[in-house]
């Protein structure tokens, strides 16, 4: 499965969890459901998923955490605040940079509607 139809399957079971749970829930609550979602889909699902640092060509440990990588293919990075800044799409390009991974989804689950709050992000590409 390539990552546009990974990215068809994703979307889906976010808006089936919107639908059963609404908004302002911890970023936990959803990050399990979205991962109990995928995985009866029979998809890949890592949580928490370390990636490591290198730095002038070191190791520096664990740089940081993927929220769920599906297939080693999409990442997707979960919030769940009042409203998201420029500085969460800049996260999502790093993460992808960084883990050499080429598509990933940012959603904020605490909004009105869910459409408008699932955000495409394409390593390599510039997006808004």
């Amino acid at each position: 499965m390539n990552e546009n139809e990974l990215s068809y399957f994703i979307r889906g079971a976010i808006f089936k969890i919107y639908q059963n749970l609404g908004p302002g829930l911890l970023e936990s609550v959803y990050e399990n459901a979205l991962e109990e979602e995928l995985l009866a889909l029979g998809l890949d699902v890592k949580r928490q998923f370390p990636v490591p640092m290198f730095y002038n060509g070191k190791k520096m440990g664990v740089g940081f955490r993927i929220d769920l990588l599906i297939n080693h293919k999409v990442l997707v990075e979960i919030k769940s605040i009042e409203n998201l800044a420029e500085v969460h799409h800049k996260q999502v390009l790093t993460y992808l940079r960084l883990a050499d991974i080429r598509l990933g989804l940012l959603v904020n689950f605490n909004t009105a509607c869910i459409e408008k709050s699932i955000f495409r992000k394409v390593n390599g590409l510039k997006e808004g």
